[in-house]
């Protein structure tokens, strides 16, 4: 443990001597102070990250199955939301959801709000584009499935649970990949709500210290966060090829 430590002090010293080569003001800020600020942002996108997949996750089923609903208001009701949430920027519906409570409603809100709106913008955003994944996982498997359920005795709730959705899942797999991957980098949108997170805080450090750094620094950060996903992701593909089409 006593080496570690070591190698991490050593680490950072060597990092604050070749500061004024990497556009660092040894005056102003250390690097390891540098990284210290940049890791309670990395904190906070996580969070957001985190909240944002739990909630969007289980909502776009929800949102899916209305959708595909034969009650065709609900379907329809499903249908404009899913074009809205797509079709305008999820920095606006930020700001719509963080303002419009006090504009229209004239309600005084606490500053713990702001995370409250990042919160619900990211889950409302994200689970239209799930539930549009879903619907298109779901309508890929063969009616004759439903049929043979059907004569086995299983329920409607027991075929979708059983039989549908782990062979839904294998198929979306790659296009879930891709909409969870571009929620780390838009994670930097809640800067717009006054959030903490990594990208404010590389932002206002490259302001004080006047130097790239910290926007590189942030970028490498977001790139491993990245690829740590990827790997997540592509170890649960491989333990659902059991199944094959």
């Amino acid at each position: 443990m006593l080496a570690i430590e070591s190698r991490c002090v050593e680490f950072v010293d060597f990092i604050n001597s070749i500061g004024p080569v990497l556009g660092l003001n040894p005056d102003k800020m250390q690097f390891s102070v540098i990284l210290e600020l940049m890791g309670s942002g990395l904190v906070l996108t996580g969070q957001i990250f985190i909240v944002t997949l739990l909630g969007a996750l289980p909502l776009g089923v929800l949102i899916a199955l209305g959708r595909m609903s034969r009650f065709k208001p609900l379907a329809w009701l499903m249908r404009i939301y899913i074009s809205f949430m797509r079709g305008t920027p999820l920095m606006l519906q930020l700001m719509a959801i963080m303002f419009g409570p006090y504009y229209l409603f004239g309600m005084s809100l606490d500053a713990n709000w702001k995370f409250w709106a990042c919160d619900i913008g990211f889950v409302l955003n994200y689970a239209a584009y799930f539930a549009e994944i879903y619907r298109s996982g779901i309508q890929s498997i063969p009616p004759g499935q439903y049929e043979a359920a059907q004569v086995l005795g299983y329920s409607r709730t027991q075929t979708f649970m059983r039989i549908v959705l782990p062979q839904v899942i294998k198929r979306i797999l790659p296009a879930m990949g891709n909409e969870i991957i571009t929620l780390v980098k838009d994670t930097s949108l809640a800067f717009v709500l006054g959030v903490m997170e990594m990208f404010s805080e590389a932002k206002a450090i490259a302001a004080s210290q006047v130097s790239m750094v910290p926007y590189i620094i942030a970028a490498l950060i977001y790139w491993a966060f990245t690829i740590v996903v990827e790997v997540i992701l592509s170890r649960v593909e491989k333990k659902l090829d059991y199944y094959h089409d």
